[in-house]
């Protein structure tokens, strides 16, 4: 079913599916950041540090789309959103490439982290939950918007798992630059999402006007076939 032929009643349930992915993703995130900063500065962490203000950035995105759904047509309310996001994407990279590459240059070497360990690992198995049902729901609704957010909610599980492995590898061999290497893989993901991001309101306003164009086009292939047979 595509976004054009949803029935009001399956529009205004993804809809409230989607506000309320987005309120426990705030919820969850605002959380983890105060958390994370916390064990960060207690344990000298600048993994863990960049971790809670990651989320604190995934807390912006999911209260842009927040807003977004607040609106009375949400579909029409793509462009705001989906700038928001695209910046905090690009935040997130400058942080954690700037963050890893003091860490290496330093020679920073973070102290065991058990709150850190059990907080990543929770988020490496909640985020790509909250991130494939919120993506679903942005498809099958046609919402840019969503489906560039669930897209953030993946980035920050990739960074959950790289700080997660970073902090048990140096709690295990002492290899304090583990998870400042992964840091500097995971803000090449955030550039390249947040290019997409931003290419998605300039080229196509939302998933829904992409499929109507396709719609649009098979027919006009077709009607253009048909009028050459009656000829």
């Amino acid at each position: 079913m595509s976004a054009t032929t949803l029935t009001p009643d399956r529009r205004a349930t993804l809809h409230r599916r989607i506000r309320l992915i987005v309120a426990f993703t705030i919820v969850y995130n605002v959380i983890e950041a105060v958390v994370a900063i916390a064990a960060g500065s207690a344990a000298s962490s600048a993994a863990l540090i960049g971790f809670g203000l990651d989320s604190s950035i995934e807390v912006l995105s999911a209260a842009a789309v927040a807003w977004q759904f607040t609106r009375r047509d949400p579909e029409r309310w793509e462009k705001p959103p989906l700038r928001v996001i695209a910046v905090a994407f690009f935040a997130l990279a400058v942080y954690v490439a700037a963050s890893s590459a003091l860490s290496l240059l330093g020679g920073e070497r973070p102290e065991h982290s058990t709150v850190g360990l059990v907080l990543t690992a929770l988020s490496v198995v909640v985020m790509p939950l909250v991130s494939f049902a919120e993506r679903r729901a942005g498809v099958e609704i046609g919402s840019a918007t969503a489906v560039a957010d669930s897209k953030q909610t993946l980035i920050c599980t990739y960074l959950s798992a790289a700080v997660l492995i970073g902090l048990a590898v140096n709690s295990l061999f002492g290899w304090w630059w583990a998870d400042a290497v992964a840091g500097l893989v995971i803000a090449i993901f955030a550039v390249r999402e947040g290019l997409e991001a931003w290419k998605g309101d300039a080229c196509a306003t939302s998933v829904g006007m992409i499929l109507e164009d396709e719609h649009d086009e098979h027919a006009g292939h077709a009607h253009d076939h048909d009028a050459r047979h009656e000829h």
